[in-house]
């Protein structure tokens, strides 16, 4: 047996069950070598995977393999990751610009995709309190034990450091899934009805008094995150950064995703995602089959219409960001194939680089007047 991941990764021997763990922990791990030693078993919904040592590389007692199979190393795993370099690059007096960031799978989805926190890490110091699946409501809402508005504590906690505050909600929302309620029916599936006639068009498949109930739902979430985060006492911030009242607060809506199965007339080249962790149409294809929509073209204008809905609500809440001090990425364009999405509602790592180029992009304008 050898403890050595360049010697295993060899086949010279496997690696130690301790060691295993120990890696997973570790920071500096990259998230390729944490998969070489793993396997991924798909859960009930897209984002409850499981990531559990591979038995032909991982050495294990039998009790150790029977404790696996009660654990689910996902969210948890990389939320802890990201903490323990975060905590070292602070004790190490690290320059870069601190930020907090709350959100959902566009800013945490562990270890299979680099989503936008992995490709900012390099250029700011994050507290990073994503998890994938999570929703608007619950982030602002709910119980402070399973999450809820726990950004506000953060925010506290590094208000000496902080100079801006991240977040990434809605989608799960308008198209993604509600793990928080256990209702694992995609929430495009309750936006949608199905259509009647011949050549139906977006608002004959909309269900518009429910998507009005969801903008609004989703603004008073984001009213209160705001309201919330403009309370917080500045009396202990340095003179450098800029008081809570007007701390820059980054939001963002989403680009255009392609339905499965797409097409090379809608989505620019043939379709290929296969991801090991959902079902292909787990979020959109599936939603649109219910209600009988099979047409390629209207999925994909449906969800431009109610993208650019989305938008309209988020930009109404911005407004001039040099006044509101609320800066909206707009990340529509980034991913304009279906080659840059990984499946229905996530790019790939490279997609995501895009995207994470347009945050940079925002946040170089945001926290510019504060330099020490």
């Amino acid at each position: 047996m050898t403890n050595d991941p360049e010697e295993t990764a060899r086949g010279l021997g496997k690696l130690d069950y301790a060691d295993y763990l120990e890696m997973i922990g570790d920071p500096k791990t990259p998230d390729e070598r944490i998969l070489d030693y793993s396997l991924i078993e798909r859960g009930a919904s897209g984002f409850e995977f499981v990531l559990r040592p591979d038995p032909e590389k991982v050495e294990m007692t039998e009790l150790q393999e029977e404790l696996e199979s009660a654990m689910a190393i996902g969210n948890a795993a990389a939320r802890f990751r990201r903490h323990r370099e975060t905590r070292a690059r602070i004790q190490n007096g690290d320059e870069r610009p601190f930020l907090v960031s709350e959100g959902d799978s566009w800013f945490q989805f562990p270890i299979l995709i680099k989503e936008v926190i992995d490709h900012l890490r390099p250029h700011y110091t994050i507290a990073s309190f994503g998890a994938a699946g999570d929703t608007a409501q619950n982030m602002v809402f709910g119980p402070p034990r399973r999450g809820g508005a726990e950004f506000l504590t953060e925010l506290w906690r590094h208000r000496s450091r902080v100079q801006a505050f991240l977040f990434s909600a809605a989608g799960n929302d308008i198209i993604g899934e509600d793990l928080a309620t256990g209702d694992a029916v995609p929430a495009l599936r309750k936006l949608l009805r199905a259509p009647v006639g011949a050549d139906p068009d977006v608002r004959d498949v909309v269900d518009m008094e429910e998507l009005e109930r969801r903008l609004g739902s989703l603004r008073h979430a984001y009213r209160s995150v705001i309201a919330n985060v403009r309370g917080l006492d500045s009396a202990d911030r340095p003179s450098h950064l800029p008081p809570f009242s007007k701390l820059p607060i980054v939001i963002h809506g989403y680009d255009y995703p392609f339905p499965y199965p797409t097409t090379p007339e809608v989505g620019g080249a043939p379709e290929w995602r296969d991801p090991r962790y959902a079902k292909q149409d787990q979020w959109l294809g599936s939603a649109f089959s219910h209600h009988g929509i099979d047409d390629a073209r209207l999925r994909r204008e449906v969800i431009v219409f109610l993208l650019d809905r989305l938008y309209d609500m988020l930009s109404g809440l911005a407004g001039d960001a040099s006044e509101t001090g609320i800066w909206l990425v707009d990340c529509r364009g980034a991913l304009p194939r279906v080659t840059d999405w990984n499946d229905e509602i996530h790019g790939t790592s490279d997609g995501f680089q895009s995207i994470a180029a347009r945050f940079h992009d925002v946040l170089n304008n945001a926290i510019a007047p504060q330099v020490r």
